[in-house]
């Protein structure tokens, strides 16, 4: 870290000219060649992936996504002239356009089922060539202008379905810039120098435009969603800010000290700075741990937030030293001459409040797990599932074609199942009949339409339309029932292979799969990460501790989840539809979450154990350490929230879950979590927190995160242990700050 932080300082022109030519290129480059975002949504082994593979194969004109075009009437019915007169070429234009195989008119013999009871509503069904996560963003865009050029008086006209939610995008409002701005007060306030409150804001935007622009070039090699750059954005603004905020605030302090600026800023890379390089490695490390889920979709968003996460760390760790050489005097006066003022060292109020807390450990530890627990309580509840178009912000024509289809057919309309029976032989087709009428009488089944033949004879498919919405839970019982209950006799008794697929049924597979590997991958990314902090601190109880802790954090926070977007607590302010949980969340936010908490551990224990080492008490030690951290993780705490917070008001529903979620998280883990349960319980650890085996001791390699083994000095070393470690020395006890 050292020969890094030479090397920025001695070149600091190159670095940060380097760093603004590398955002610029790659922003250029990346608009150039443009963007091609798309989702991979396969789930190998599951029976809507069996249907896909079927229908691509056997049925390639069934296999597209199936949108919609809804019109109801407000008065007379859908068949008068002059609403056929202007729905029908709508629907001839609609079948010319790119990606479009085919269109199913209400007012043809296989839209039969296409108009409701009162004639008042229609829909037709727009089959695309392939599904909406294969095609294009843009796909659907000719599809919505067509339907709002399309004017009949009396007539309400609305495209839905996931092509034309793809093509209609989100926004997520203006969450970047609020976010900025609010960083910019809390350091301006932390640090009372613009300059020093623009650091942090400079090293993480050079790193993440550098990253968005990455992230939008490796859309041409592999599958990335259009939501991973907007995660990443979230992610790396708050981890970058922090970073540089870590770095620049051990700075100061070394200066007022000191008053070297170049010694400083060594000082403060191989302190602050090796602990950015751990935190970071250990977010990139979680979210690269998503890959042991084999869930397509997650990769994409992995390695965009990883990229995120890698430059901004990045960043601060090049550029900031880079900064600071040349301003470093400038931002570090106005704290030293406060020093200087200063008659003894100032008791602050972090130091009383650690002392209040470890003067009653017990009763604030109970209080931290009683705050805890009681936000966990609602994961009880837990339902994980893709939200539908009833989520969807008003005014957007999806959300106006599910409140359409809905009023005039049943919500369930807005998520047809697929009934796909593969036939072995064509007498097979005698028993289609058979499985109609045993879908149609099945409870909660709307209506069935009539099967389709394959061009082969040897696939045909029939759309089942369920009474309840896409998202609700009777849907899901409905496609289990199906599955295991009504289907298998039918195939027993006909020959053929029934399997339910089509987008709702994925989306339910979808949700089991991630939920059958959510505890493989909490085992994973907790065993390795505990091992990281048993290497680096060499301590039995901080893994511990670290795991459990960074468990409640996220707990909590996935409660909270619930409690707000599943049961819809304070629906009244957030103007929030009562909806599941995505799937993905818990996954990403389990893999964030925990990467963030770890900063904090690191940044806090690192303290700590650097106060240990140097000779003090137990008690001491950890008294120390949050008088020297506590301002600076609160500080980084709420800018993370901000930045997270800010994210929701944008207009998309799951970049609002996953900024409320890590809102909370971040809030809880910095101040219930690290300023109350950590240190009361270290405190009632004392020496035990670094015992460490022997046997052990000798076996693991050494990792010095406290940057004593090469830290500059201009005294003599202090004197080593046995095994070349730094010996622990003994300061005064009543030193404070």
């Amino acid at each position: 870290m050292l020969k890094t932080a030479k090397w920025c300082i001695a070149h600091r022109r190159l670095v940060v000219a380097g760093w603004i030519a590398i955002a610029i290129g790659a922003t250029v480059l990346a608009s150039a060649v443009g963007r091609s975002y798309a989702t991979d949504f396969s789930l190998p082994g599951t029976e809507a992936q069996r249907v896909s593979d079927l229908l691509t194969r056997e049925f390639p004109s069934q296999e597209g996504d199936i949108d919609t075009i809804v019109f109801q009437v407000s008065s007379g019915t859908v068949n008068d002239p002059a609403v056929r007169g202007a729905i029908e070429p709508l629907l001839a234009r609609v079948a010319r356009l790119p990606r479009v195989t085919a269109v199913v008119s209400p007012y043809s013999t296989a839209g039969a089922l296409q108009i409701s009871r009162d004639r008042r509503t229609a829909f037709a069904s727009v089959i695309f060539d392939k599904r909406a996560n294969l095609l294009p963003n843009d796909a659907g865009t000719p599809l919505i202008a067509d339907v709002r050029a399309t004017h009949v008086p009396g007539v309400r006209i609305a495209a839905g379905g996931q092509v034309i939610e793809q093509a209609e995008g989100f926004s997520i409002g203006p969450a970047t810039t609020i976010g900025a701005v609010a960083a910019l007060v809390i350091l301006l306030i932390t640090f009372g120098s613009l300059l020093a409150a623009g650091m942090p804001l400079i090293t993480a935007g050079l790193g993440l435009i550098t990253g968005v622009a990455l992230i939008g070039l490796a859309t041409h090699v592999t599958s990335l969603s259009n939501i991973a750059p907007q995660l990443a954005l979230m992610i790396g603004l708050g981890v970058g800010i922090d970073y540089a905020l870590f770095i620049l605030t051990r700075f100061r302090e070394a200066y007022t000290l000191s008053g070297d600026v170049e010694r400083s800023v060594l000082t403060a890379m191989n302190t602050s700075g090796r602990a950015v390089l751990l935190a970071g490695t250990t977010v990139i490390i979680a979210l690269l741990g998503m890959f042991a889920l084999g869930v397509t979709f997650l990769y994409g968003l992995a390695i965009a937030s990883a990229l995120a996460v890698l430059l901004t760390m990045a960043a601060s760790l090049t550029v900031l030293p880079a900064l600071l050489s040349r301003f470093g005097a400038r931002i570090g006066a106005r704290q030293r001459r406060v020093s200087t003022r200063a008659e003894g060292p100032p008791r602050s109020a972090w130091r009383r409040w650690s002392e209040t807390v470890q003067a009653r450990p017990v009763p604030l530890a109970l209080a931290a797990l009683a705050v805890v627990g009681v936000l966990i309580v609602p994961i009880a509840a837990l339902r994980l599932d893709s939200s539908d178009a009833g989520n969807d912000p008003a005014g957007q024509t999806t959300r106006e074609a599910f409140d359409l289809l809905a009023s005039g057919f049943g919500a369930g309309f807005n998520g047809p199942l697929l009934i796909t029976a593969q036939l072995r032989t064509p007498g097979q087709a005698a028993g289609l009949a058979a499985v109609r009428s045993a879908v149609a009488a099945t409870p909660d089944v709307g209506a069935v339409s009539a099967p389709q033949l394959s061009p082969s004879g040897r696939v045909a498919v029939l759309r089942a339309y369920p009474v309840t919405a896409p998202q609700d839970s009777a849907t899901t019982d409905l496609v289990n029932h199906l599955r295991q209950r009504v289907l298998p006799p039918l195939a027993r008794s006909t020959g053929a292979t029934l399997l339910v697929g089509g987008f709702t049924a994925g989306s339910i597979d979808f949700s089991r799969v991630l939920s059958s590997k959510l505890p493989v991958f909490v085992a994973i990314v907790v065993v390795l990460s505990a091992l990281l902090l048993l290497v680096i601190f060499r301590s039995i109880v901080i893994p511990l501790q670290a795991a459990i802790m960074n468990l409640l954090s996220i707990g909590a926070a996935l409660g909270a989840t619930v409690a707000v977007f599943q049961w819809g607590w304070l629906s009244s302010l957030t103007g929030l539809e009562k909806g599941p949980v995505e799937p993905w969340i818990p996954v990403l936010m389990f893999a964030v979450v925990f990467g963030l908490s770890m900063d904090y551990e690191v940044f806090l224990v690192s303290r700590v154990r650097e106060e240990w080492v140097k000779g003090r008490s137990a008690s001491d030690a950890v008294a120390e350490g949050i008088a020297l951290t506590g301002r600076v993780i609160s500080a980084a705490a709420a800018i993370m929230v901000c930045v997270f917070v800010a994210f929701m008001l944008g207009n998309q529903r799951t970049i609002k879950e996953f900024g409320f979620g890590l809102a909370v998280a971040v809030f809880l883990d910095a101040l219930v979590v690290r300023c109350v349960l950590l240190p009361a319980v270290l405190e009632l650890l004392g020496e035990r927190t670094w015992w460490l085996p022997k046997w052990l001791d000798t076996r693991l390699p050494h990792f010095d995160v406290e940057g004593h083994a090469d830290e500059p000095s201009t005294g003599p070393s202090p004197e080593a242990s046995a095994d070349g470690r730094p010996a622990r020395q003994r300061v005064p006890a009543n030193r404070v700050r």
